[in-house]
């Protein structure tokens, strides 16, 4: 990437649940950099995986997106973030259990505040969840980089149980809906 376009770029925080399901999913979007696994919104610096598994930390599993806002929108992100999660869940995200694995928007300006709550409000609206969200939307706070291991995880154990039965359908899932933002060769 050149200077210019590194200029152009944002960044979005998410945690929805495990960052293997979420890395693996915005990686594919069109006009999304660079997708990164780690740690956010607890109190423990530097937190390790098995730190994290524990749920005391407070951080979540969460994902760090550079995106180009040229390509893809912080809207058009928010989508895929609620169409790729149960929002409506406290502190859990299917057999994942823990605060770790909260619904959480971890905003990196006022604009990304007041769109994230803009989108839940339409969502309550519509009446698109059958139960209330609980998404927190919440200033960002540091980021840590997860271990090496749990970068592009998806992307180099495809044949790993988890990621046949958890990852592969919410792929499915984006290339069903939003197949017109995907990259043309995806990973």
């Amino acid at each position: 990437m050149n200077e210019q376009n590194k200029s152009n770029m944002e960044t979005a925080i998410f945690g929805n649940g495990c960052f293997w399901c979420t890395e693996a999913v915005f990686q594919r979007l069109n006009g999304v950099e660079e997708v990164l696994s780690g740690y956010t919104g607890g109190t423990i610096k530097n937190p390790a995986y098995r730190e994290i598994c524990t749920g005391r930390t407070g951080h979540a599993e969460a994902i760090k997106i550079t995106f180009n806002p040229d390509v893809i929108s912080f809207e058009e992100l928010l989508e895929v973030f609620f169409a790729t999660h149960d929002p409506t869940t406290l502190n859990r995200q299917g057999h994942d259990v823990g605060t770790q694995y909260r619904s959480a928007i971890f905003y990196t300006s006022q604009a990304q505040k007041e769109v994230s709550i803009k989108m839940i409000a339409l969502l309550e609206k519509d009446g698109v969840f059958s139960s209330p969200i609980v998404t927190e939307v919440t200033e960002e706070k540091p980021f840590y980089v997860a271990e090496e291991d749990h970068q592009n995880y998806y992307n180099e154990n495809r044949m790993q149980p988890y990621c046949q039965f958890v990852i592969n359908p919410k792929l499915a899932k984006i290339k069903k809906y939003y197949a017109n933002k995907l990259k043309s060769v995806t990973q």
